[in-house]
């Protein structure tokens, strides 16, 4: 994909990897980037950070209507979108399945389910049918190392972010033959508002790495059209040791929960 002259939509833009990314299509000379976001002052700083090709939209994630009214806005007022990155994400920490750590109520999966997966829906079932009528397009759906390996200290994090890599799967299968290309996105640790409190040396992963950072790599990876977007590498080789021995890696895994239980 080339970025020059396109019109592209971030959510998650007010701040973290949205933010990041967001700047990076505009110095890649996008036409127009729109920032959308929960947080609507947020996604306005963030468009205005960037100048006068750069447009900040309030938009919840979580309900199909604010997605469908946002493409629909673009559209009307600045043009047929061109690459639609599904980024915004949430993470409900120390939130498993049983009542006593936190699984007894379904709110937090509840909305997990819908800002890490349906959200990803509803901008395709909003959006591709566009694309697919003027001969293609690019959706970029974030979900994330968890989603590939798992997430300890979250089910509802871990699970969503499976689907988000499912769907993706999905959606490249089957709307690859009308012109509609997906990359998903799956980094570990990176700096952001998700990660606050996480300190740089005390985590059993492989290191915070900066925004700016994974929106470089992600771009490159958009160029090439890569499906799979790994910003560490490394996960690459945990996946194929999870694939290569399961019983294994869970016993593995089960270690790892075990030094971070204490």
């Amino acid at each position: 994909m080339e970025f020059q002259g396109k019109i592209i939509v971030v959510t998650g833009a007010a701040s973290g990897i949205g933010r990041a990314l967001a700047q990076r299509f505009a110095a890649e000379g996008a036409k127009a980037v729109v920032c959308a976001d929960l947080n609507a002052a947020g996604a306005g700083d963030a468009a205005a950070a960037i100048g006068a090709t750069a447009t900040g939209y309030g938009v919840d994630v979580s309900k199909e209507d604010e997605i469908a009214r946002l493409i629909e806005t673009v559209e009307r007022d600045i043009g047929p979108i061109d690459l639609f990155c599904s980024n915004a994400g949430i993470y409900s920490k120390n939130v498993g399945v049983l009542a006593g750590d936190g699984g007894g109520a379904d709110t937090a999966w509840q909305r997990s389910w819908d800002i890490n997966v349906m959200a990803h829906v509803w901008a395709a079932r909003h959006l591709a049918p566009r694309m697919i009528a003027r001969g293609g397009g690019y959706l970029l759906n974030t979900s994330s190392a968890g989603g590939l390996l798992s997430e300890i200290g979250s089910a509802p994090y871990a699970v969503t972010k499976h689907a988000a890599v499912g769907l993706a799967e999905w959606l490249a299968i089957t709307l690859g033959d009308d012109g509609i290309k997906v990359s998903v996105l799956c980094p570990q640790l990176v700096r952001s508002a998700m990660t606050a409190g996480v300190a740089d040396g005390n985590t059993p992963f492989d290191g915070m790495m900066e925004p700016e950072e994974l929106a470089e790599i992600t771009v490159r990876s958009l160029e090439r059209e890569d499906f799979l977007i790994l910003p560490h590498p490394q996960v690459l080789d945990y996946m194929r040791n999870k694939t290569s021995d399961y019983g294994r890696w869970i016993g593995g895994m089960r270690k790892l929960y075990r030094r971070l239980r204490g």
